[in-house]
């Protein structure tokens, strides 16, 4: 028998980074939401989440890796069936509600490819407002990936992702260099100033971050940047001596990870004035990467002297780069994940909780029929929040931002509270065991928990502090919706098959 290639702590950092770390995304929006405030919660974050979750994560992949259920599996064998079945079903959720997001911000990217900045604000059709139009955009969006995805066509996704991973890792390195160069040319000016300590504590004129509860809620966008450590777990096995190269590679690459998640977020500074830049109305959580990509471009020929023409011509280029990049990245995840998390859960859970038409693949080997129902539910919570009184486009995409970064935290409670159980099991073989001491492992366990429900119930509460109740509404709608719906169908189904 052939002895396969084991994966070596360089290549694990490598896998890990390259899952992990945003650039186009993630520390943007930290930039906007919080200045160089946001820099202290990525460190918290990953000393208290990601490090500690990521060690717990490769224990359960260990542990269950002959098993195709993946999360469920994880929860059913730790606590149970119906407890996994909530927890995995709101981790559906997770891709459902990611799915509602990005079908309604993937135009933002092919708008600044085809006119140079963000055009989706004057977009309208039959007097509805541009939130509207978008919203029946991406209804079609929806409708015509799922037709796609259901007839087995993934040569798109293959395409899309490695033009998106690459044309993202060259925007990162254009990104890096030209910084580095601007702060050179600038003798080391900044255009977002620091003055002093409180810089890095204080949220910039941002009235969204303006209190103790609001700052408190960002550790949740913080979470959210490490999200997909679980998806490595199934690596444990591969490794050359995975008891010491995991924790190695998990230390390493949060090391580097929160390194560059914070350099970016201080880059930004050198050639960003948050008040100048960011504040005006027309830039939102959706559009505020290409805006800052067409600002770095118009300072950078400015800086070097170059004329108002010639600079702005830069700043062009770059955001149509930006929005080129986000939307090949978008389409290659989307296309995935219209059916990877969907197709998982079903084939992963018991066959009887499922109605046969669930169940059952088409000639594509995909679960068409729940496919299809998938993309209804995206449909109906697209058009409830365009059409619903979410208003204009800042408040559309931050509801979008919140939503997401809360159902992707949700999770995270269930598969870090069943840890200790899974802990206590006698009859599990450990090929990899991180946590040996019990009362360490509890007290890690509650502290992670504590401090994932808090950034939770604060994002939860903020807008209704700030009596933003459809913000508020839609912020908490998807765990509960979900989680309600799967209790309510579990009940249902397995007393039906009693």
């Amino acid at each position: 028998m052939e002895n396969k290639a084991k994966i070596s702590l360089v290549g694990l950092i490598l896998m890990i980074f390259s899952s992990i770390y945003g650039f186009a995304n993630t520390p943007p929006i930290a930039f906007a939401q919080m200045g160089y405030a946001s820099i202290i919660w990525y460190i918290f974050a990953a000393i208290i989440f990601f490090l500690p979750s990521g060690l717990m994560f490769a224990e359960y992949g260990a542990a269950f890796k002959e098993s195709h259920g993946g999360f469920y599996s994880w929860l059913s064998e730790s606590v149970g069936d119906r407890y996994a079945f909530v927890g995995t079903f709101i981790w559906l959720s997770t891709w459902v509600i990611w799915m509602v997001s990005t079908s309604s911000k993937v135009w933002i990217p092919l708008s600044t490819l085809i006119f140079g900045s963000d055009q989706t604000q004057n977009w309208h059709f039959l007097g509805l407002t541009s939130v509207q139009t978008v919203g029946l955009l991406a209804l079609c969006w929806m409708i015509l990936v799922t037709f796609f995805t259901t007839r087995g066509v993934k040569s798109i996704a293959r395409i899309a992702s490695i033009g998106g991973g690459v044309f993202v890792m060259v925007l990162t390195g254009i990104f890096f260099v030209s910084s580095i160069i601007l702060l050179i040319v600038n003798h080391g000016e900044l255009q977002q100033p620091i003055h002093g300590i409180s810089s890095f504590v204080k949220s910039p004129p941002n009235p969204q971050f303006g209190s103790p509860i609001a700052v408190m809620s960002f550790v949740v966008y913080a979470i959210f940047a490490y999200a997909g450590m679980e998806s490595m777990s199934g690596l444990v096995d591969d490794l050359d001596q995975p008891e010491k190269t995991f924790p190695k590679g998990i230390m390493f690459a949060a090391f580097f990870i929160t390194i560059f998640y914070s350099l970016s977020i201080f880059l930004w500074g050198i050639n960003t004035n948050w008040t100048k830049v960011i504040s005006g109305d027309n830039v939102t959580l959706g559009n505020v990467t290409y805006v800052l990509m067409n600002n770095l471009g118009n300072f950078f020929g400015h800086s070097l002297g170059l004329s108002n023409s010639t600079s702005a011509m830069i700043g062009s280029l770059l955001s149509r780069f930006t929005g080129l990049s986000m939307f090949f990245a978008y389409c290659g995840s989307f296309f995935i994940l219209t059916y990877s998390p969907l197709k998982s859960f079903i084939m992963g859970s018991p066959k009887e909780l499922w109605p046969k038409r669930m169940t059952k693949l088409n000639k594509a080997g995909m679960p068409a029929f729940a496919m299809w129902l998938q993309a209804g539910i995206v449909a109906v919570f697209i058009l409830l929040i365009a059409f619903g009184g979410a208003g204009g486009a800042q408040k559309f995409y931050l509801i979008l931002t919140d939503m997401g970064n809360i159902s992707t935290s949700v999770p995270f409670l269930f598969l870090i509270g069943a840890f200790p159980f899974f802990k206590k099991k006698q009859n599990i073989e450990r090929p990899f065991v991180a946590y040996k001491n019990p009362i360490i492992t509890n007290l890690i366990v509650t502290v992670i928990l504590i401090v994932i429900s808090l950034g939770i119930i604060f994002t939860a509460l903020q807008p209704i502090l700030a009596h933003d109740y459809v913000t508020a509404f839609w912020t908490i709608m998807g765990p509960l919706f979900f989680g309600s719906v799967a209790l309510i169908f579990y009940s249902f189904r397995s007393g039906k098959n009693k």
